[in-house]
């Protein structure tokens, strides 16, 4: 169903065209929706602690989460102390929790995770934003920003600066949901404080602040003691002898494979739907001398990984501009 969808989203056949068609009644509901989440964001009071909330109109990921690393990085760098909150989307904690380095993924989510092990400052995850939010700032008075990771559409999420990130795929088809996979309708980006595109992307509607940010690949890290890590442009001279799987639970895995190609590498692809779960049989069956794949999807294996097993750590590179931006923008709301 979810391949289904994504060729009716981002395809271009007459199959596609005609899906979307079919579905676009269904869509109305989305729109009508999401214009009452948006009502209600509006109306929220602003927080006495700025938040910048980096998220996307499009259904999976986008490089939300390497962005939000990089931001926070940026704005330490401008003097200020960074909270991080995201959903722990996929994990089994449905409760506000403050979450540690070490923390299990499987019950706090990848992503989550991922914020606390890039060390940027401390991280809370909820369902509900807002509780999140408000248990960060207990445990942490100190911070002067704090940086959420997707939070678009939450109501209860009160919020300084809108950042709207774009990848490759654009707005597919530019329909909401479930005709295309925009989960409110681009009209929204209007009352948006800027646009992020990621790498190449086009900017899916005019607006009158665009940054952009590539994607960096760092190096691979193998998931057990038994190699030390390599650098990224070292490691298809490690695999020129190896057969090589390659799996991606990311939004778009496909943006995962290419940067192995770019580095040289070949390998049997395995795309997962984004966040999903693997389990020890999975690597099992992958009959391969190295295994490759996302910290995003690392985070959940490490406790049955194999020798094989390797993650390629990425960094975004945002547009100077942006962080000078955003740094100037909180100026208004902090003394950093």
């Amino acid at each position: 169903m979810e391949r289904l969808l994504r060729e009716v989203w981002f395809g271009t056949s007459i199959m596609a065209r005609t899906g979307a068609a079919a579905l676009a009644p269904l869509s109305l509901i989305t729109i009508r929706e999401s214009a009452r989440r948006r009502v209600q964001i509006r109306s929220l009071p602003a927080p006495t602690t700025p938040v910048v909330v980096v998220g996307n109109l499009v259904v999976g990921g986008a490089g939300k989460t390497p962005l939000a690393i990089a931001i926070s990085r940026g704005l330490r760098a401008h003097g200020h102390q960074v909270g991080l909150l995201c959903s722990g989307y996929r994990g089994t904690h449905k409760e506000a929790c403050l979450v540690p380095p070490l923390a299990d993924a499987l019950e706090h989510g990848d992503e989550a995770v991922l914020l606390a092990q890039a060390g940027c400052g401390p991280v809370a995850a909820g369902r509900h934003r807002g509780e999140a939010f408000a248990m960060l700032l207990r445990a942490h008075p100190e911070l002067t920003v704090v940086v959420s990771d997707d939070g678009l559409q939450h109501v209860h999420l009160p919020r300084t600066v809108e950042l709207a990130v774009f990848d490759r795929r654009g707005a597919g088809n530019g329909r909401p949901l479930p005709a295309g996979p925009l989960r409110e309708s681009l009209s929204a980006l209007a009352g948006m404080d800027a646009i992020v595109l990621n790498g190449q992307a086009m900017c899916p509607a005019p607006h009158p602040r665009v940054f952009s940010f590539q994607m960096v690949a760092e190096r691979f890290v193998p998931l057990t003691a038994h190699h030390e890590p390599i650098a990224a442009a070292d490691f298809g001279r490690f695999a020129a002898k190896a057969s090589v799987a390659a799996l991606a639970g990311i939004g778009e895995p496909e943006r995962f494979f290419d940067m192995l190609r770019g580095l040289g590498i070949g390998a049997q692809t395995l795309s997962l739907p984004d966040h999903a779960r693997l389990e020890r049989t999975l690597l099992d069956s992958l009959r391969a001398d190295l295994v490759l794949m996302t910290t995003k999807d690392a985070v959940k294996c490490r406790h049955f990984a194999d020798s094989r097993c390797w993650a390629l750590e990425v960094s975004a590179e945002p547009d100077p501009q942006l962080i000078s931006w955003l740094a100037e923008v909180l100026v208004g709301y902090t003394s950093a």
